[in-house]
């Protein structure tokens, strides 16, 4: 009888731990197809929380939607019961295959709406700060190319982007993108983002790496920490686009980390483990860490050394 009690004590003791909450929701819009739905994920104990929470862009890929949020919801709970991601408000707006980016026609324009309206009312309704290195952007694929073309054009907005399989073009010039890199893309579905006919001009002016080329000071003046991954066996070639940005952003001496992820396709189980090294990425974008000693004592020793090589002939 005494245990049947004493058991009874420690079940009623036990408090549920709270959990988080994925939110449904949607606002007027008349910039893009209206209304805007979208998901958005508050970290367990945001109810009681006073100060705000950083924001977390969580781009879908192609034709994907706001459910894309609920799929990734028992990731962001493990990674957060773990302690390698800081709690944050994530969000997912509803895109389509829209390349989250303003149509040359003017009919939708996301690129306007995501940082305007959408952007604002998030600040307004919900616990998140204001400032650029509490604003980060995360995409997969068509989600990818999204978070490289907005950081890319607004560095001073986001503090951090982490770019998975980025649906983007190894080129700089559209005459230069090969039948086996645009593949999967209609000649309708560009001419509706980028004009009928299609401009070259405007297509350069949104792609990530011509963006970068064009204004690589900008970038690093900007310290935008960018985290940018392939798989070397990815069944659209986005390994070549992704390697191509790389140099680019290489050759231009800005600051990034790469990722060529060995027998990785573009689905499968490879992008649990991948998206994890991202958003773990970004976790030290919220939090960076201190400075490493060790690393710190060889630069001083070698410090003399380069400067003797760097006057050498």
């Amino acid at each position: 009888m005494y245990r049947i009690r004493l058991a009874l004590v420690v079940t009623l003791l036990v408090v549920p731990a709270k959990a988080s909450e994925l939110v449904l929701r949607e606002i007027p819009a008349n910039v893009v197809p209206g209304p805007a739905q979208y998901a958005v994920l508050l970290p367990e104990g945001y109810a009681e929380a006073q100060a705000p929470f950083p924001l977390l862009f969580y781009l879908h890929g192609g034709g994907g939607s706001r459910d894309a949020l609920k799929q990734a919801k028992p990731l962001f709970d493990e990674l957060w019961k773990s302690g390698q991601l800081p709690p944050l408000v994530a969000v997912t707006p509803s895109a389509g295959r829209s390349f989250y980016m303003d149509y040359k026609d003017g009919s939708q324009k996301w690129e306007q709406f995501l940082l305007g309206p959408f952007l604002d009312h998030l600040r307004e309704t919900y616990k998140v700060r204001r400032d650029r290195q509490g604003t980060l952007l995360f995409g997969i694929s068509m989600g990818g190319m999204g978070a490289l073309r907005l950081g890319f054009k607004h560095p001073e907005k986001f503090g951090g982007l982490a770019a998975l399989e980025p649906g983007i073009d190894p080129a700089l010039k559209w005459k230069d993108v090969l039948p086996r890199n645009r593949f999967w893309r209609s000649q309708e579905l560009m001419e509706s983002i980028f004009g009928k006919p299609f401009d070259a001009a405007y297509w350069e002016a949104n792609n990530p790496a011509s963006i970068a080329a064009a204004n690589p000071a900008r970038l690093r003046s900007a310290n935008l920490a960018i985290y940018l991954e392939c798989g070397d066996e990815d069944a659209f070639n986005l390994h070549e686009a992704t390697e191509f940005l790389h140099q680019v952003l290489w050759k231009h001496n800005i600051p990034h980390e790469y990722h060529l992820v060995r027998g990785a396709d573009h689905l499968g189980r490879t992008l649990r483990p991948r998206s994890i090294e991202g958003l773990e990425f970004l976790a030290k974008v919220i939090h960076p860490p201190p400075a490493d000693p060790a690393a710190l004592e060889l630069q001083k020793r070698l410090a003399p050394l380069k400067a003797a090589a760097e006057k050498s002939p």
